[in-house]
């Protein structure tokens, strides 16, 4: 049996004509600025031109639509890994023959209905900030192998990353992949397809150099809640 390297990719995550209204907003906007990593602004670890939607009202519109392809590519993750969440959580359903609460199991995701997953991934899960970044051709990339947990900031809200995610926006350019350090697998960008995998060191990562054209992506993350809200009274 071969074993998961828990890394997905959902074709057709957004409709290839969004993608190029992301890309062409990207362009025309004039927001974009160097892209940093964790210390700042090093391109020799990562060369990129970077906007950060998240919080910037004129860009709303366009979160939402992310995120919501996200979140259903966020399901699909967890009815094929339920232990994302019940790992890290003990949460308790109500059984579904007696109504009494009980452990949610693993089992349990494979008939679970589909407002069940949304109520508990919502409960659970929150977005991190998206960035549209545009790696130039046969210049740009994120060459350093990172993984997305990194205890800098005071909040620890990198700490609370589970997930990482990247639609990538277009193809049609050479190389570009996503590549995995331990998993010896490179994911082929293209048009509208998501990426999911876990934001921990074991899928240390890289972004190769595109070749021929420039590369566009949007690329988050998606994060527990904090404690208060989890754990509140």
């Amino acid at each position: 049996m071969t074993q998961p390297d828990f890394i997905e990719v959902y074709e057709e995550a957004l409709a290839p004509a969004r993608c190029r209204a992301l890309i062409e907003r990207f362009e025309a906007s004039g927001q974009a600025t160097p892209g940093k990593v964790g210390s700042g602004v090093m391109p020799e670890l990562k060369d990129s031109s970077d906007i950060t939607i998240s919080g910037d009202p004129a860009w709303a519109e366009l979160e939402g639509e992310l995120n919501q392809a996200v979140f259903q590519g966020l399901k699909r993750y967890l009815r094929t890994f339920p232990y994302t969440l019940i790992a890290p959580l003990m949460l308790q359903i109500p059984d579904p023959v007696t109504g009494t609460p009980r452990r949610l199991m693993a089992e349990d995701f494979a008939t679970l209905p589909e407002d069940r997953i949304d109520g508990i991934a919502q409960a659970i899960f929150r977005p991190g900030g998206i960035n549209i970044q545009r790696y130039r051709a046969d210049q740009g990339g994120y060459p350093y192998w990172h993984c997305e947990h990194y205890p800098r900031d005071a909040g620890c809200e990198s700490l609370h990353r589970t997930l990482l995610w990247t639609i990538y926006l277009n193809d049609g350019f050479g190389a570009g992949e996503t590549e995995f350090l331990y998993q010896e697998r490179c994911i082929r960008p293209r048009t509208g397809s998501l990426l999911i995998a876990p934001a921990a060191f074991t899928h240390t990562h890289r972004g190769n150099r595109p070749e021929g054209g420039d590369k566009y992506i949007a690329t988050s993350w998606v994060l527990f809640k904090r404690s208060e809200q989890l754990f509140a009274g």
